[in-house]
């Protein structure tokens, strides 16, 4: 007898599904539900015609194919090489394909925006539409700029975090390397090996890059004493478990990646402080790396935190907010004295 595929199940029968896995494991029944689309929207990227030019970066890549942070990550992140992408702007930029002046990456990025949107609406849109419903999966797939929407029906009562929707966001302004190709799996399936769930294989960036993308993020959120924070406490939270899974030690000793990274980010997303001062990011990879914010940015960052608590986007024991302080300002003493 044929295994019974999860998006086949009636509404009741998938509910129920969900809530066993609930009582079995740790994760809840409305994070269950939204990992499904996340991994359903992860197969039929990588299985499109334009796959092989894709990576797939940012938390739920730390999540969902290195298993080092145990948190629930919810956006899809994927990079269109800008070598295949933009072959006529990158022609010999070299390996980095980074634009020789700010003049000129102001003129790439306008370009690449508008040919993103354009390829977003005209070529992936119905790609990503057309290949859910051969799937069996129900949904409204809309697009939004450089972004494409998957709004799902919810089987469970929606909460104030988590919203029934798989973003898909788009950027082609880095080639996406180093990367690999993993596999990856529903958290449901270890524990229904009765029912059939999506299943992905993406071209994915090390975790080593991902580690240093996020520094220098949190490096600029600490510089522009933000009064914002929603939604931003995860960083820091995936900082601390990459550092428990040996990750940021090894990114740590990788100098060439760290200043790889701070030279895109110095071209490609130019940031000022508080005072109006640019951001040298490549100071802060080479012993100046700030991690830790002061006072309201501080506390707008705990109140966000609190809220990813009471959701239950943490998958362990909820470490204090004040501990996950002290566990970033050691890897910022560690950063800042390894680049030294």
């Amino acid at each position: 007898m044929a295994e019974a595929r999860y998006q086949d199940l009636s509404n009741a029968e998938r509910r129920d599904a969900l809530e066993v896995v609930e009582r079995a494991s740790v994760h809840k029944a409305h994070l269950l539900e939204k990992d499904i689309w996340v991994v359903a929207a992860l197969n039929l990227l990588f299985d499109a015609p334009f796959a092989e030019h894709l990576t797939f970066k940012g938390g739920t890549s730390l999540s969902k194919v290195w298993r080092a942070i145990r948190r629930f990550s919810e956006d899809v992140d994927i990079t269109y090489d800008i070598r295949a992408f933009a072959p006529d702007l990158v022609a010999g930029s070299g390996d980095e394909a980074l634009p020789p002046t700010r003049s000129q990456q102001k003129r790439w990025t306008r370009a690449i925006r508008a040919r993103l949107v354009e390829w977003v609406r005209g070529e992936a849109l119905p790609i990503v539409r057309e290949a859910l419903a051969r799937a069996g999966f129900v949904a409204r797939v809309r697009a939004d700029g450089d972004r494409i929407f998957i709004d799902y029906e919810p089987l469970f009562e929606e909460t104030d975090f988590v919203r029934p929707e798989v973003k898909l966001e788009f950027g082609a302004r880095s080639t996406g390397e180093p990367h690999t190709s993993m596999p990856v799996v529903c958290d449901a399936a270890p524990h229904l090996s009765d029912l059939v769930f999506p299943e992905a294989h993406p071209s994915v960036m090390l975790a080593e890059r991902t580690f240093w993308e996020k520094a220098t993020a949190i490096h600029v959120y600490c510089h522009q004493e933000r009064r914002r924070g929603e939604r931003l406490s995860r960083h820091w939270h995936d900082l601390a478990r990459l550092d428990e899974a040996g990750i940021a030690a090894s990114a740590l000793a990788d100098r060439e990646l760290a200043l790889s990274v701070a030279r895109h980010k110095a071209m490609f997303f130019s940031e000022n402080d508080a005072s109006g001062q640019r951001i040298d990011y490549e100071a802060a990879v080479s012993g100046a790396l700030q991690l830790i914010p002061a006072g309201t940015a501080q506390a707008v960052l705990a109140d966000d935190y609190a809220r990813m608590q009471a959701d239950g986007m943490l998958l362990d024991e909820n470490e204090p907010f004040d501990a996950l302080m002290e566990r970033c300002a050691e890897i910022e003493a560690r950063a800042n004295g390894a680049a030294a």
